[in-house]
């Protein structure tokens, strides 16, 4: 008689994970059972789930620190001048109070011992690139947010790498720290929206889930700013309503919610119920690229202002034909010294990547503002963007192609021989 095989055992569900050692099981452990580490992951669904969002750790005080040990135990700011913004304040900082986009007069009240770095986003593309390369190797389902964040789908991906998305995920966040010596945190979700909410939990060096049986209860008694789209006027609208916390949204009437937010009500009422059926789309074009300054010392008179415009408008080209995008709208913003917000816009009959056509426009728009107001703040923008391959063919275009051919020109010198090498007379002037 034939010996028959032994039926092997079920596989033990992943549902706990060390992030030091990849250690996987089935029960939750205070301590990894390999490696000894108390930075385990238990989650009932963790081997169920494959939408991540990562999220660099204070990305640009970060990069900054790695690069000068100096001021790696010291609280750090990135940001403009006395007058200008905080971009980004390390962890110690934000200890005291400072955060992003906080006017940095107030964030130095809060935090005078601060290292204030003015901003270095050549370097942090590059490191993002790198951090961004990591996440392409595992999958082609990665959209990039901004410089420092990207939503990531690992579905389908296990049999591809051998180990779950979870385990992946751990793999990567210990990659970066090791390779790059930079730390992300991660979020792990059924959906885009609450992977976000989760890469925020645990900050930093961070791996949060939250799974779908779980969802609605969390987000219960949070508020509903914590909604993507709701920002400082919906909230009023809503609060007016009675609606307060995202479990008020969820316990709503949709007809009552339609009726006082329309079509935006009804997405809310499904997010409030951890319902997100949005893709990652690696496709996704930028929405803008832009470019501002705040002056130390605020301005009215027309050359003054044009002068500081026309160097954010060579940024902002600059970075259009790096990503080889053109832009239909160009944009001017301007912020008055009692904070208030002025923002022009203009269609162009052709598209650009030009710094000169959309310095033409943005100075039109900007001579067209009342004069002897004065302003703390410029900024330049490019909207709307399509594919840059073709877009000065437009029989009108002639001027667009002429000023693309000698700006990508000055590209060229200004990467063999440095940002220098090449200054316009506009740039001059304004020095």
């Amino acid at each position: 008689m034939a010996a028959q095989s032994a039926t092997p055992p079920p596989a033990t569900p992943l549902k706990a994970l060390c992030r030091d050692c990849a250690w996987t099981g089935g029960a939750k452990a205070a301590r990894c059972p390999a490696c000894g580490s108390p930075r385990t992951i238990f989650h009932e669904e963790l081997g169920a789930l494959s939408m991540a969002h990562l999220d660099c750790d204070a990305f640009y005080a970060s990069v900054e620190k790695r690069d000068d040990p100096s001021i790696r135990d010291k609280p750090v700011i990135i940001g403009g001048g006395k007058r200008g913004v905080v971009t980004t304040a390390c962890y110690i900082a934000r200890m005291s109070g400072a955060r992003s986009a906080m006017p940095m007069y107030k964030a130095l009240k809060l935090c005078p011992d601060a290292v204030v770095i003015k901003p270095n986003f050549a370097k942090y593309r590059e490191e993002s690139r790198r951090i961004m390369a990591k996440l392409d190797a595992l999958t082609p389902l990665v959209q990039p947010l901004s410089l420092d964040e990207a939503w990531i789908d690992l579905s389908g991906t296990e049999r591809l790498h051998g180990a779950s998305p979870a385990v992946m995920l751990t793999r990567l966040q210990r990659e970066i720290e090791a390779e790059i010596n930079l730390t992300v945190s991660i979020g792990l979700a059924p959906n885009k929206f609450l992977a976000k909410i989760a890469s925020e939990l645990d900050k930093p060096r961070g791996f949060s889930v939250i799974g779908a049986a779980e969802a609605q209860t969390f987000l219960a008694d949070k508020p509903v700013s914590i909604l993507p789209g709701v920002g400082p006027a919906t909230v009023t609208a809503l609060a007016s309503e009675g609606f307060r916390t995202v479990g008020d949204i969820a316990a709503a009437d949709l007809k009552h919610l339609a009726a006082t937010l329309g079509s935006g009500g009804l997405r809310l009422h499904r997010l409030a119920h951890g319902q997100d059926a949005r893709a990652v789309d690696p496709d996704q074009v930028r929405k803008t690229i832009s470019a501002e300054t705040t002056f130390n010392d605020d301005l009215f008179k027309a050359d003054d202002l044009e002068d500081e415009l026309w160097p954010l408008c060579e940024r902002v080209a600059r970075q259009a034909r790096a990503e080889g995008v053109a832009g239909r709208v160009a944009t001017l913003k301007l912020r008055t010294p009692d904070f208030k917000v002025h923002t022009r816009r203009r269609t162009l009959a052709v598209p650009t990547q030009t710094a000169r056509t959309l310095f033409q426009v943005t100075r039109e728009l900007l001579a067209a503002e009342p004069g002897g107001v004065f302003y703390r703040l410029i900024g330049a923008g490019l909207t709307e963007f399509v594919p840059a391959e073709g877009a000065a063919d437009d029989f009108f275009a002639g001027d667009e192609r002429l000023a693309l051919k000698k700006e990508k020109t000055i590209d060229v010198l200004r990467g063999k021989f440095g940002a220098g090498a090449v200054i316009s007379g506009r740039a001059l002037k304004s020095k």
